[in-house]
């Protein structure tokens, strides 16, 4: 578990009948089940739960309110007085949840709605405009032992955040577009709206590597879908735990896998000359018209699962510098590339169970 750690909202889509059903308009998928995760600034999970309406608050856990208690139920991994930060939005953030986290020796920093801060009056939105835009206002104050800080920013529009352990200062610069002037300009930036950006991200960033990867199913039942999106996230997860481990021995890029299988999608046309491998080979015999997309070569090596098939009708053979129209395809690959010229490509031979199918132009 890292230092920096993030509560957010995560949605799971279902349109179907179902009392669990949320609506969130703010979300690229509105309608579907809610998931409250606990993640790391790498987009790890470490916990997460989903939203069944209210729920009983655990006894030995203290009573801050419902969306507050939801963070002190998902926080239970972290260890106690280690100086953890914790950062969530203003559905969550309260002033009894930020100090009964402090008393835990967790430190926390979010957004803020305005009526959760009784008591502390902060500049009207109209008076951070006319004072331009990157204007602020702090306000501090001491509750026990736990120095609470307010800062409220106004870029386009204003924001209000709270924290106990980092306020205002020191004050950095952000590029924004001005549309008065045609040019990017330097914004004043507090150093608590920069911690808050650069760590909330961590469920957004397991959304949407989930989102690039996800099972198509379609069901009416509901628990499909809940039971497919455990899967994706638990492949997703593996993806970022595997990352990080070749970071931590020294790996080099090279030797890393660049991205998950990506059996089934087009290859990137890269700008240059094109290149003497397979790939760049495919992609010259591509542009004489449509054609199936070529497997990674992972898939192609793996030895499970290659079975020929006989399509009902003939198809070009993928492999660069044949001319055949097999009707022989691969069930796992679903594309016509049995044959494979021995010449041509030595090392690249497809494998159909423990067998190799070497190319024959004059026997198709």
């Amino acid at each position: 578990m890292g230092e920096k750690l993030a509560v957010d909202e995560q949605m799971v889509l279902f349109k179907g009948r179902n009392r669990l059903k949320q609506y969130l308009p703010s979300k690229p998928k509105k309608w579907g089940y809610k998931i409250l995760v606990f993640a790391g600034s790498d987009g790890v999970p470490h916990n997460l739960e989903i939203y069944t309406g209210r729920v009983v608050q655990p006894p030995e856990l203290a009573d801050v309110g419902a969306s507050g208690n939801v963070v002190l139920r998902l926080a239970q991994p972290i260890p106690k007085q280690e100086n953890y930060k914790l950062f969530f939005d203003d559905w969550f953030t309260s002033v009894p949840l930020v100090l009964t986290l402090a008393q835990q020796g967790i430190h926390c920093t979010g957004t803020v709605r305005g009526n959760r801060l009784p008591g502390v009056n902060l500049m009207c939105d109209a008076e951070l405009k006319r004072a331009g835009r990157g204007s602020f206002e702090q306000k501090m104050a001491m509750v026990g032992e736990t120095t609470l800080h307010v800062v409220k920013w106004y870029d386009k529009r204003s924001v209000t955040l709270l924290s106990d352990y980092t306020g205002a200062h020191p004050v950095t610069e952000v590029d924004r577009w001005d549309r008065k002037r045609k040019m990017i300009t330097k914004v004043p930036c507090p150093a608590v709206v920069k911690e808050y950006n650069k760590n909330m991200g961590g469920v957004d960033l397991l959304d949407s590597l989930i989102a690039l990867y996800r099972n198509k199913i379609k069901s009416k039942k509901r628990y499909h879908w809940l039971v497919f999106h455990f899967l994706d996230m638990i492949i997703m997860t593996t993806w970022l735990l595997y990352r990080r481990d070749c970071e931590g021995t020294g790996m080099r890029k090279k030797e890393q896998m660049n991205n998950l299988c990506k059996s089934g999608k087009s290859l990137e046309r890269k700008k240059g000359r094109p290149s003497s491998t397979i790939a760049g080979e495919y992609e010259e015999k591509r542009r004489k018209g449509p054609a199936a997309p070529i497997p990674v070569l992972d898939v192609c090596l793996d030895a499970t699962a290659h079975w020929m098939i006989m399509a009902e009708k003939k198809g070009r053979c993928k492999v660069p510098g044949c001319t055949g129209t097999p009707k022989a395809k691969c069930r796992k690959c679903d594309v016509h590339m049995f044959h494979i010229d021995q010449q041509l490509l030595p090392e690249v031979p497809h494998r159909i169970g423990n067998q190799s199918v070497l190319c024959q132009k004059e026997k198709h």
